[in-house]
């Protein structure tokens, strides 16, 4: 009996230990003055302890793991940058070297970069990241670099030699961070393991100025420390970085967001609902915004669009795929889902500003001549008015009539040049020309089936396209389909497996700063599409081929990212791409994101853009520097 009660004291005294370390782990322990928190905009992670960025096994990335402890070789802010430039030799010590005909490519390394655990970084990690991929295809990086390579070799301990099967000009974009990029592996830990695929790298070897000091085994916060040789990181090149810790936490749905930060325990919203933010901006005097005013948001470099998987034999004709844009009303989509504070766009490129200069405008002419035959009649589907009958109706409510602009070109610039114009009859012309027919007020497939349509939204985590998604569906159904909208948490996990019909989400995304599309197009070629029932590889998630397209890429390739040919060539993929309709393009992504400045100061707004202020971003490392404490 005494034997039992030290035993059962015992247990009691370690669970309490157990306890007593997991409150003191907890991110909320930490002091505040030096703890920068985060919105993580992926929620609560299923898989909190994968760490390996290098294959999808349910961990996340928007878990600070990309921003503070990943690097590669260069990145591309989409913004105004540090350094005096937007273009960064991150790893590397210089730009991409390529021979005349662009199938080689020698890349020089900085020197004295450390992994955290005191190993130095050389080029037999970059060697290693890339024949580990090419050998693993389960790896996210394993087709674009088979697909490419035909040899990566280190001459010496800095130099890296990529000898390419074809002509790629912009073979380098995928070691480039826009938002993310191909990470350097650390050769030191995962050539120790038996399956690189499997292995979760838990306790992860940092290379950037941040390590893991903690996380919930819930997956809802993840906490990382400043290294203490910061110096030995690429970032150490523009400052140290001011937070001690950065918290990346999971604050609950939009309500919950904005009460977190309205009371100061929430330093960065990532996206909250319009709603959310015109709440913030009557009610805190603390919070600031990329404009200052409305629209407030920061306008992403990426397009939200209708996704179809194109291997669903549905959505196979195109004029089945433009029957479907026909049917929507898109101020009525932009007005639930963004509230008018949104730029559209009927072409197949985030209407950001420097694709207004080079795309939207030069472009208007022919997408006012563009036809499409229903079968029965051409149509000229376009209308360049749309943007202006947004405005007008902002400008009926109060509330922001004087901040909405009158001058025609601020107002295309505002919110758009044009959209498809919604014709019902057109869209049933199409689908009877694809052999669909209506039967008692519904649609049937050609072989006789109900047309229904399931929409993957996602919910919560993102309110506005879930708005957008839950009203085109049910202009659908006004038209006799059977279409529904169906939140998911799991919306770029079933893109990536092919595991969905439609869906609310993006596949084209540009560098932002910089009008070559090649960041996005390259990854569209036919060589990377999966085969149905196999992982997609990034950004193709439609798994759409086309060897017009392919030519268009193929043509890219060969010539230099700063040639204006591939502004040509990049309108000829518009045009396909329009012609064919594979997703259907809606509206720039504006992110809400808000700033609380109670306990740091120095953010990104538009007064100051040296970097986009949306946390989830890899060049987001970037605010980490500028920061500093706005309180002694």
């Amino acid at each position: 009996m005494q034997q039992w009660k030290k035993l059962a004291f015992g247990v009691a005294l370690a669970t309490f230990g157990l306890i007593a370390a997991a409150k003191a782990q907890d991110y909320t322990a930490l002091p505040r003055k030096e703890t920068l928190i985060v919105e993580n905009p992926e929620g609560t992670i299923k898989n909190p302890g994968w760490f390996n960025v290098w294959v999808n096994g349910g961990g996340g990335v928007s878990t600070g793991i990309q921003q503070l402890t990943m690097d590669t070789l260069w990145y591309i802010d989409p913004e105004k940058g540090l350094g005096g430039s937007a273009w960064d030799n991150s790893l590397a010590a210089d730009k991409p070297q390529y021979n005349d005909d662009f199938t080689q490519m020698t890349v020089k390394l900085r020197k004295g970069i450390y992994w955290s655990d005191g190993v130095e970084f050389t080029a037999d990690d970059v060697v290693y990241t890339v024949k580990t991929q090419m050998d693993h295809p389960g790896m996210n990086w394993s087709a674009a670099f088979s697909v490419q390579v035909a040899s990566v070799e280190a001459p010496d301990p800095y130099t890296v030699v990529f000898k390419l099967k074809k002509p790629n000009s912009r073979f380098h974009a995928i070691f480039t961070v826009r938002w993310n990029g191909a990470w350097i592996m650390p050769k030191h830990v995962f050539e120790k393991v038996a399956d690189p695929v499997r292995y979760d790298f838990a306790n992860p070897v940092s290379l950037g100025a941040y390590k893991l000091k903690a996380f919930d085994p819930q997956g809802k916060w993840y906490t990382w420390e400043k290294r203490d040789d910061w110096q030995r990181t690429s970032l150490a090149r523009f400052g140290e970085p001011a937070p001690k810790y950065v918290s990346y936490v999971d604050p609950g749905p939009p309500d919950k967001r904005t009460i977190a930060q309205l009371e100061h325990n929430l330093d960065i919203i990532h996206d909250n609902t319009p709603e959310g933010m015109f709440t913030l901006k009557e009610k805190s005097k603390t919070v600031e915004s990329w404009f200052p005013s409305f629209p407030f948001a920061h306008p992403d470099p990426t397009l939200p669009a209708v996704i179809f998987n194109t291997q669903d034999p549905l959505f196979q004709n195109p004029d089945v795929r433009w029957a479907l844009a026909l049917l929507i009303d898109i101020k009525a989509v932009d007005m639930a889902s963004y509230r008018g504070a949104a730029t559209l766009s009927a072409l197949g490129v985030p209407p950001t500003a420097i694709a207004m200069t080079d795309y939207q405008v030069p472009m208007q002419d022919w997408l006012k001549n563009f036809e499409i035959d229903t079968g029965k009649r051409k149509i000229k589907p376009y209308d360049p008015t749309i943007g202006q009958q947004i405005a007008d109706l902002l400008r009926k409510q109060p509330k922001y009539k004087d901040q909405i602009p009158t001058d025609p070109a601020a107002i295309s610039s505002a919110f758009g040049y044009g959209w498809w114009k919604p014709d019902p009859q057109a869209a049933a012309e199409l689908l009877e020309k694809a052999g669909f027919k209506k039967a008692g007020g519904k649609w049937m497939t050609p072989d006789g089936q109900p047309f229904k349509i399931r929409m993957t939204v996602e919910g919560d985590t993102r309110s506005v396209f879930t708005r957008a998604g839950t009203l085109i569906a049910q202009q659908w159904a006004a038209f006799g389909i059977d279409a529904k909208a169906v939140p998911s948490s799991a919306v770029w996990q079933g893109l990536a497996t092919g595991d969905f019909q439609c869906a609310i989400a993006w596949s084209v995304e540009t560098w932002g700063g910089d009008p070559d599309l090649s960041f996005f197009l390259d990854s569209w070629h036919s060589d990377f599409v999966a085969k149905k029932g196999e992982n997609q590889a990034a950004r193709n998630w439609q798994r759409w081929s086309n060897p017009d397209l392919d030519k268009i890429i193929e043509n890219i390739r060969r010539v230099s990212a700063d040639d204006p040919k591939g502004i040509e060539l990049g309108k000829d993929y518009l045009k396909l791409v329009a012609q064919q309709m594979p997703t259907i393009p809606l509206m720039s992504y504006n992110v809400f994101t808000s700033m609380d400045t109670t306990y740091w100061k120095g953010y990104p707004t538009i007064a100051d853009p040296y970097t986009d202020p949306v946390p989830n971003w890899a060049n987001s490392r970037l605010m980490m520097v500028k920061l500093k404490p706005a309180q002694p």
